[in-house]
């Protein structure tokens, strides 16, 4: 999966302005924003940050090789890249409740 694949849903009025998430087989997945306080967005670039889970309960994580952090000022390629490191990513252990 990369950029290309990704849809937006436009949140209009939100700081975030335009979000699109992606989940992965291992238990990861990608939040991808911009708007005008994303890091970036006021140039038109992308902010990313990964997540653990799926669709249906994830939380944002800092503790993967890919970041520590939410990544900004990305362009569309930068995305690609990304997302193809966290799709490498070993399958992420879940721990039951």
């Amino acid at each position: 999966m990369t950029f290309e694949d990704l849809t937006f849903n436009s949140r209009p009025g939100h700081p975030m302005g335009e979000q699109a998430k992606a989940f992965f087989a291992n238990g990861y997945g990608v939040s991808v924003v911009r708007g005008p306080q994303s890091y970036g967005g006021a140039s038109g670039l992308y902010e990313l940050a990964v997540l653990a889970g799926t669709a249906d309960g994830f939380d944002l994580t800092y503790d993967t090789p890919v970041t520590d952090d939410v990544e900004g000022y990305l362009s569309p390629d930068d995305v690609s890249r990304l997302m193809a490191e966290v799709q490498a990513l070993s399958a992420r252990e879940v721990v039951a409740a």
